[in-house]
């Protein structure tokens, strides 16, 4: 569909119904459930309840550690094998409530949230049944590593307690102390799981222990000084009488900095003995993870030999479309992949080094963000309106980062959603990408869509699946172009389909280095080569596909399926079919497997031709 048909389309004066319960103004929750209904609702929302106690830090970015969920901004999840074992044993239960559910006469919201809770938690322990690895609950980042470049709670912890953990009174610091102190024993239990693992064979590949290193001894040596643990709380206690900032240097000298010495010691142990094997086809039973690592990600159950070919196809159809407007620019010599190069090189495209070209890069962002906020009435019937900013990553996270990502914020909107940009170099991002980036992370892509999540059951607030949030930011990149983000910039139409193309890089290099036995410098030269991407941007890339096994999958996937879900209702409805209906339908079914999205189109079409 190209941007005149699709505006045709929109321009229709037929406004098709909306899925049963989806308001034309704002998300309203369903209203006076049967019986049935409500049985099924309260367990699951006691699965709600159960899943959050898990993972307290999700009650506190919600919003909604507070009133008879108040202890649990005091507290962390357990990290260890014991807390491993104890998710297990919940999500099994928890998972035999649901299936033991009717469904038979729910409206369709319950059913979808039955469905979709069935498929996260079956998912969640075939994952949580391997022998390493830390699997999430209904999230994107699944990997076989405890602690790595990109995983730990090195890494999450001190800006969750910075960024997400409210300090509003004497409560909320006392709430902050314990939980420092439970940041400790997190790291203890990540090290003896990782310590296990080293035990079954189960090593890291030799590249992202340097990295890892590299990060894990700069947060040792800040926490030993105090550092961010203590500035956070510190500034945050100004007007709240206590010796907070003292209590604090005391917990992150005398049990954080030496706990993270400890994980230092067993990454160096495991160092000694790393290859530099890239894949998880290197590793113990390397393969099986493999298959339950693309399954996690996709929501199918589709072969890494597919998914390549699948990735080597789409990158061709989309090269086409580059060539085209490449030529037109007057690069006609070489593969697409060495113009794009080119074009790269040209400083009209790039931001000054330094503070001066960072200040530029947040500039020009939120020029596009004002932009994109102004079109959502073109684009959906029922609108949001979220409270986000743009932040950038903390320095210490920046090398095992990608170039940017983003998330919606709290229920109760005390907290933003963020837009998290990288800028250990301004040379990540050029002028022909960067607005693309900001529709992809933010609006209306993953800070727009989580907006619609919030007035849902709690488990559903919980629960993500990488194929659709990431599909679903590609997808909003292609509504940003359709309604006009690019109509007299050619040079940032390339940016965007690069984007696009970039995602079906993903699919072959991540299965070509999972399942054909690439090595790392094969993965990074194929997409500099290839697709002429940023090859200080892809390095750190490939190095995320080689913790995250199969995530890199999703985004393409699910992508390709939600255009196909709308090519399929356009085929259906004809000249009646309306682009905000059909927008309306995908954000307010909220985030969920592959075929649960296919059936909640179905009923949407349905609907639209009584």
């Amino acid at each position: 569909m190209n941007r005149r048909e699709l505006l045709a389309a929109l321009a229709s004066a037929a406004t098709l119904p909306l899925l049963p319960g989806c308001a034309r103004g704002r998300v309203t929750p369903p209203t006076s459930p049967a019986p049935r209904g409500g049985a099924a609702l309260a367990v699951l929302n006691d699965v709600g309840e159960n899943l959050l106690r898990l993972f307290p830090e999700s009650a506190t970015q919600l919003g909604i550690d507070t009133g008879a969920r108040a202890e649990l901004r005091s507290r962390l999840t357990d990290r260890s094998a014991e807390g491993r074992r104890r998710i297990a044993a919940q999500v099994r239960a928890d998972l035999d409530r649901v299936d033991a559910i009717d469904t038979a006469g729910l409206s369709h919201a319950t059913r979808t949230s039955v469905e979709v809770v069935r498929s996260a938690y079956a998912t969640a322990l075939e994952g949580l049944a391997l022998p390493y690895g830390d699997t999430t609950v209904g999230s994107w980042r699944n990997t076989p590593y405890t602690v790595i470049q990109n995983v730990g709670a090195y890494l999450d912890i001190p800006r969750s307690l910075d960024a997400d953990h409210p300090i509003e009174n004497a409560a909320d610091a006392e709430a902050y102390l314990a939980r420092l102190e439970s940041y400790a024993k997190q790291l203890d239990g990540e090290t003896g799981r990782m310590q296990a693992a080293r035990g079954l064979g189960l090593v890291p590949p030799a590249f992202l222990l340097d990295k890892a290193l590299g990060q894990i001894r700069l947060s040792a040596r800040s926490a030993r000084e105090g550092g961010s643990l203590v500035e956070s709380i510190e500034r945050r206690t100004k007007t709240i009488p206590g010796d907070w900032a003292r209590r604090a240097r005391t917990i992150a000298m005398q049990a954080v900095a030496p706990a993270l010495d400890r994980q230092i010691a067993e990454l160096e142990a495991e160092r000694a003995v790393a290859t530099g094997d890239a894949g998880i086809w290197a590793r113990p039973r390397g393969e099986e993870f493999y298959r339950w690592a693309l399954h996690a990600s996709t929501t199918t159950t589709r072969s890494p030999d597919d998914i390549h070919e699948t990735g080597k196809r789409e990158l061709e159809q989309l090269h086409a479309r580059m060539d085209e407007i490449l030529k037109g620019l007057g690069y006609t010599n070489g593969t697409v992949g060495e113009r794009m190069k080119a074009l790269a090189a040209d400083p009209r495209y790039q931001f000054p080094e330094g503070d001066a070209g960072r200040a530029e890069i947040l500039a020009f962002v939120q020029q596009r963000l004002d932009w994109v906020r102004a079109q959502m009435p073109r684009m959906f019937h029922t609108l949001v309106h979220p409270n986000m900013e743009v932040k950038r990553l903390p320095p210490e996270e920046e090398p095992g980062a990608p170039a940017a990502y983003g998330g919606a914020g709290s229920i109760d909107g005390k907290i933003p959603g963020r837009f998290w940009i990288n800028l250990r170099t301004t040379s990540l991002h050029s002028r022909y990408s960067l607005g693309d980036l900001a529709f992809h992370e933010a609006i209306p892509g993953h800070i727009w869509q989580g907006e619609y999540t919030h007035e849902m059951p709690l488990v559903r607030q919980l629960l993500a699946f990488n194929a659709y949030s990431e599909g679903w930011a590609l997808y909003a990149e292609q509504l940003a172009d359709e309604f006009g983000a690019y109509e007299n910039d050619p040079v940032g139409r390339l940016g965007y389909l690069q984007s696009l193309a970039f995602r079906a890089c993903r699919l072959v290099v991540d299965t070509g280095i999972h399942a054909k036995r690439w090595t790392r410098e094969q993965g990074v030269q194929f997409f500099v080569d290839v697709n002429g991407s940023n090859p200080l941007e892809v390095a750190s890339e490939v190095d995320r596909y080689c913790s995250w096994p199969g995530q890199a999958c999703g985004y393409k996937v699910g992508h390709s399926e939600i255009v196909r879900q709308r090519q399929k209702a356009m085929t259906a409805l004809g000249p009646t079919f309306d682009v905000r209906a059909f927008n309306d339908t995908v954000v307010l079914g909220g985030n969920v497997p592959l075929d649960v999205l296919a059936k909640n189109v179905g009923e949407y079409v349905h609907s639209a031709t009584k």
